[in-house]
C-alpha cells in the first residue's frame, strides 16, 4: 500500500483566475413625433446617435415598422457596432428597457441580451418583436413621445491572475496575557514568597519553567520546604516583584524613568542570580544607555561580577573617548574598581592602552635663545 499522504507533504500551493476586464455604460433614445416615424416601411430603421463604451462607438437602430413582415406589427430595437471594427471584434452584452412616464424600466418590457461578438460582417443584434405597436401607443407613448434606455457591457480583455494559496492567517500568540491572568488572579498559586515585608503568592510550575534555579529548589532533590513559604534575602521587594512580573509576562512592568537605572541594575543581579538569560540581556541593554562618566567604573564592576560581557565592552568604548579614561581614573568609583576588581584594571588598561599610545604626544614648546 502507498503510506498514507500528510498535510507536511502538500507543499505550497497557487491558484489561478481568469479576470474579464469590463467596461459599462448607459445610452437614453428619446424617440419624439413618434407617430411621424410610422410608415417608414418594414426592414428599415433609424439610427440614434452613437455613443461610447468600453473605446468603441455605438447605435440603437429603430426599426418602427419591424424588420420583416410577420413582425410588422411590432417594433424592433437593435444594437449596432459602428466602424472602425477590430479584427477580432468586440464581445459585448446589453438590456434594453422601455421606460414609463416616471422614467422607471416597464419589467414586462426589459430584454437582457447575451453576450455577443460584433464584428463588420454580423447583424445587427436584438428583439424583432420587442414591443406591439398598438400596445406601445395605448400605455407607454405620451405626447406622441416615448423612451428606450440601453445598458452597455464590453469586455475589454480577458486575464490569468495567479495567486499563492496561503494558510489562514494565525494571531500573534496571546499566551503572555494568559500567564499575566493568572499571576495578577494567584488562582491555583501553590507558593509564598516573603521579601521584606511583602509577601507574593506564585505557581511553582510556572517559576520551575522559567528558571533553572526555582526548578532545582522548589522540584530538585534539595527542594526547599515550601510549606511555610520561602524567605528572600538580600532583595528588594519591589525588585522581587518586577521580576515576577517578567517570569509570568517576559515584559517589565512600567517604571518611572528617573528610576529606571537603579532598578536595572538591580534586576541585573536579580536575573543573574536565578538565571534568567533574557532579563539579564535586557537589563544590560538598558544601562548600555546610562554609561557617563560618573557611574562607568561601578558599571564596569557589576559587568564584570555578573559576566556581563556586552554591558563590559559598552564601558570600554566609553572610555576610549578622549579625555574619559584619565578623568574616571581621577575618580571615587576607580579607586572601588581597583579595590573590588584588580583584574578588571588590567583587562582595562590592556584594551585601551594601544588606543591612547596612538594619539600623537604634544611637541613641548621650543625656547627662544
Amino acid at each position: 500500500m502507498p503510506p498514507a499522504s500528510s498535510s507536511k507533504s502538500a507543499g505550497a500551493g497557487s491558484t489561478s483566475t481568469l479576470v474579464a476586464d469590463k467596461a459599462t455604460g448607459w445610452h437614453l433614445l428619446r424617440v419624439k413625433d413618434y407617430s411621424a416615424t410610422k410608415e417608414h416601411g418594414v426592414g428599415n430603421y433609424i439610427k440614434s446617435g452613437p455613443f461610447t463604451v468600453g473605446g468603441h462607438s455605438w447605435s440603437i437602430a429603430y426599426y418602427p415598422d419591424g424588420d420583416e413582415k410577420k413582425t410588422a406589427d411590432y417594433i424592433r430595437f437593435s444594437l449596432f457596432l459602428e466602424p472602425p471594427f477590430p479584427n477580432n471584434g468586440v464581445k459585448a452584452q446589453f438590456k434594453l428597457s422601455l421606460l414609463d412616464q416616471a422614467g422607471k424600466p416597464v419589467p414586462r418590457y426589459t430584454m437582457n441580451f447575451d453576450m455577443h461578438r460584433y464584428t463588420n460582417k454580423g447583424p445587427d443584434w436584438g428583439c424583432s418583436s420587442f414591443i406591439g405597436r398598438k400596445d406601445l401607443e395605448l400605455m407607454y407613448v405620451k405626447d406622441d413621445c416615448f423612451r428606450i434606455r440601453c445598458d452597455l457591457t464590453v469586455v475589454m480583455d480577458i486575464r490569468s491572475v495567479t495567486a499563492s494559496v496561503e494558510s489562514p492567517r494565525v494571531p500573534p500568540s496571546d499566551l503572555h496575557h494568559h500567564l499575566s491572568g493568572l499571576f495578577t488572579s494567584k488562582v491555583g498559586a501553590d507558593v509564598t514568597f516573603y521579601v521584606g515585608e511583602e509577601q507574593y503568592r506564585a505557581h511553582k510550575v510556572v517559576l520551575a519553567m522559567r528558571s533553572t534555579v526555582f526548578m532545582a529548589e522548589l522540584f530538585g532533590p534539595m527542594k526547599e520546604n515550601t510549606e511555610t513559604g520561602v524567605r528572600i534575602d538580600d532583595m528588594e521587594s519591589r525588585v522581587f516583584e518586577a521580576m515576577l512580573h517578567f517570569i509570568y509576562t517576559d515584559t517589565l512592568p512600567a517604571i518611572d524613568e528617573g528610576d529606571k537605572m537603579l532598578m536595572a541594575q538591580h534586576l541585573l543581579v536579580a536575573a543573574d542570580r536565578y538565571n534568567l538569560e533574557r532579563l539579564k540581556l535586557i537589563c544590560e541593554d538598558m544601562l548600555g544607555g546610562y554609561i557617563n562618566l560618573e557611574i562607568v567604573a561601578t558599571t564596569l564592576v557589576l559587568a564584570e561580577q555578573h559576566s556581563c560581557q556586552g554591558l563590559k565592552e559598552a564601558c570600554f568604548k566609553f572610555l576610549k573617548a578622549p579625555g574619559n579614561l584619565n578623568a574616571v581614573m581621577e575618580s571615587d568609583g576607580y579607586q572601588h574598581l581597583k579595590t573590588s576588581c584588580p583584574s578588571l584594571v588590567e583587562d582595562l588598561l590592556a584594551m585601551v592602552a594601544p588606543f591612547v599610545c596612538s594619539r600623537p604626544t604634544p611637541k613641548k614648546p621650543r625656547l627662544k635663545q
